[in-house]
């Protein structure tokens, strides 16, 4: 577990573009998700500044007031009041994904930003609601996900767009790991991750929704033509009422996508294949990147270079955003592709269920 808090606290990097005077007034909706601990480091260390923190059960507030030594005066059990108090320049959503529209219903009639861990929501008519509430009061919503941060897979993106491959022809996503009982998350993330209610799906949707949100970006947000997935059960008796394992193939006019996505790996992976007509570049990692071209050479592996300072992490990002030093662009966070992620998600499941090839 130890392990896994300090991965989630390098995902949540401390760089910052901003001063301490001009750092947004941050609220947090919820704790139960694990990915907090990343952020609550930030926050321990000067780097985050956060105004209020909305949990409803008093007794997973005080396991994290404790561990990182959190004030009383930033606590709140009622969301409304905790906005009224501290006048938040952003939300962000560290509940079940089933849960994000609860964000978003409170949040954009107010019109507070918000950033969700990744996905959007558990399901299609969650995203779709979250979307007419963005579109009606205008408000910005954003979906975090790890691997938008990661300087490799800008690299290959780049390289693609300097036809230095040629075109897309497959891209294959491995996103998995041994399964969140195995590798220790916490008792109140588990208990919502693995119900299909409150996160939608299992696996599917806990992993899926990286190459599903990677591909459509790579694919500059062109819609797929279909969907088609299957899904495995291999551990019943840990995972009873979810699916542990998920392929997912989405169909463009010239492309294809192979999205794996599992809690039963040997090992923890987040990499990213790119076979084009002139090449293939594989990802291996957030920072390692190999490219070969067709005349056979093995290719050699490089790492790539830092992103710049205000894309280099969530909070960087959101601050760009906010304040309107970079426009809102179509990326993996934008509220545009991830309803494309979200349509691919629900595909998919469509496809499970009724066994056949779904056309979008």
């Amino acid at each position: 577990m130890k392990k896994l808090i300090v991965a989630l606290a390098m995902i949540v990097s401390t760089l910052s573009v901003t001063n301490a005077q001009d750092r947004l007034r941050l609220n947090v909706y919820g704790l139960n998700h694990d990915h907090i601990s990343g952020f609550l480091s930030q926050y321990r260390n000067g780097t985050a500044n956060v105004v209020g923190i909305y949990e409803p059960s008093k007794p997973l507030w005080e396991k994290f007031k404790k561990r990182y030594n959190l004030p009383d005066s930033i606590y709140f059990d009622d969301v409304k009041k905790m906005i009224k108090a501290t006048k938040p320049d952003v939300m962000l959503g560290y509940n079940a994904v089933g849960k994000h529209i609860d964000i978003v219903e409170v949040c954009a009639p107010l019109g507070i930003p918000v950033m969700v861990e990744k996905p959007l929501a558990a399901t299609l008519d969650q995203a779709k609601r979250i979307e007419f509430l963005a579109d009606k009061y205008k408000v910005t919503v954003l979906v975090n996900y790890e691997t938008t941060w990661y300087p490799s897979y800008q690299h290959v993106k780049d390289v693609i767009g300097q036809d230095s491959i040629g075109e897309i022809r497959k891209v294959v996503f491995h996103d998995g790991h041994k399964g969140p009982k195995e590798i220790g998350c916490s008792p109140e993330f588990l208990a919502w991750l693995t119900d299909p209610v409150l996160n939608g799906a299992g696996a599917l949707n806990d992993f899926g929704c990286y190459g599903a949100n990677l591909m459509t970006w790579l694919m500059h947000g062109e819609k797929p033509i279909s969907v088609t997935a299957i899904a495995k059960h291999y551990k019943p008796e840990v995972y009873p009422k979810v699916e542990d394992d998920a392929t997912i193939i989405v169909e463009y006019p010239t492309a294809t996508g192979m999205i794996e996505a599992s809690w039963n790996w040997p090992l923890n992976i987040k990499d990213m294949e790119v076979f084009g007509v002139k090449g293939y570049m594989h990802a291996f990692n957030g920072n390692d990147v190999q490219l070969r071209l067709k005349d056979g050479n093995m290719g050699t592996t490089t790492k790539a270079r830092p992103l710049p300072a205000t894309i280099a992490d969530p909070m960087n990002y959101l601050y760009a955003i906010i304040k309107k030093k970079i426009p809102a662009p179509d990326d993996q966070s934008s509220l545009k592709y991830n309803m494309i992620t979200m349509q691919i998600l629900d595909a998919a499941k469509r496809s499970i269920n009724e066994g056949k090839r779904i056309t979008l």
